[in-house]
């Protein structure tokens, strides 16, 4: 069960549109692979900073990688 069951990831969805590995991303936003797949998979909210950098590295919004579940 994700530890953030309120936070909605669609981070999996732009990365991949994007063409990126896990690696790939990580590398761009200066974090660890392991630190993108817990993000992706509800275990880690990521930090307002990191939020925007993975938004910055994928051409998009906050609002598009996160959302709040109703």
């Amino acid at each position: 069960m994700p530890d953030h069951p309120d936070l909605v990831s669609f981070l999996k969805d732009y990365r991949t549109a994007a063409g990126l590995t896990q690696a790939e991303l990580a590398a761009r936003v200066s974090v660890s692979r392991k630190t993108i797949n817990t993000i992706e998979n509800g275990v880690f909210a990521p930090t307002a900073v990191l939020a925007l950098k993975l938004a910055r590295a994928l051409d998009c919004r906050v609002e598009d990688l996160f959302s709040l579940r109703d």
